[in-house]
């Protein structure tokens, strides 16, 4: 898989699962959902939101993220306010109220573009560090030249010294 999409697909699955569980809770409040919801369907609204997160992030989607988006909002959004009705024994049970079911859409939309714009950002952030890191950690050029030896002082004598001697500087000696 590309890496870049699994990047992406984490981001939208966190985005998605923790989106969900906030507005869900969000939209019932602002829509007259009642008293706020106990603890155990509060547990029980986290533990659908991750599901629906992690089954987000699994899929790796390479077109139509937008469309992909605003399903999945809208899914996790139903999940959670199908657990938080039947979890909290709301009054209104699981019927929507034309003012629940606008602010539930208003909450898609504003969450699509939260996720888009978190996608978009995080690739840039992570472009940008890798960058950063190439530079950082990319080997000093360190200009030293070039370095050879040159002997100062070179012994003559030795050379003449073998010349004179008997033998010569030929091969080995000749047989006699």
């Amino acid at each position: 898989m590309n890496s870049r999409l699994d990047v992406v697909a984490r981001v939208r699955g966190s985005f998605v699962g923790s989106l969900s569980g906030a507005v869900s809770i969000a939209a019932h409040g602002v829509a007259g959902g009642g008293m706020p919801p106990s603890e155990g369907s509060v547990v029980l609204l986290l533990a659908a939101c991750a599901a629906v997160g992690a089954s987000v992030a699994a899929v790796r989607v390479a077109g139509r993220e937008w469309l992909f988006v605003v399903s999945v909002l809208a899914a996790g959004q139903m999940i959670g306010h199908t657990t938080l009705a039947l979890a909290s024994g709301h009054g209104h049970g699981l019927g929507l109220s034309a003012p629940m079911i606008a602010a539930h859409l208003a909450a898609i939309a504003a969450a699509a573009v939260l996720v888009r714009s978190a996608e978009r950002a995080c690739l840039r952030a992570l472009a940008a560090l890798s960058r950063i890191a190439l530079a950082v950690l990319a080997p000093l050029q360190v200009d030293t030249g070039t370095w050879t030896a040159i002997p100062v002082y070179r012994a003559k004598l030795s050379l003449w010294l073998l010349v004179a001697a008997g033998a010569g500087t030929r091969g080995p000696p000749a047989l006699v």
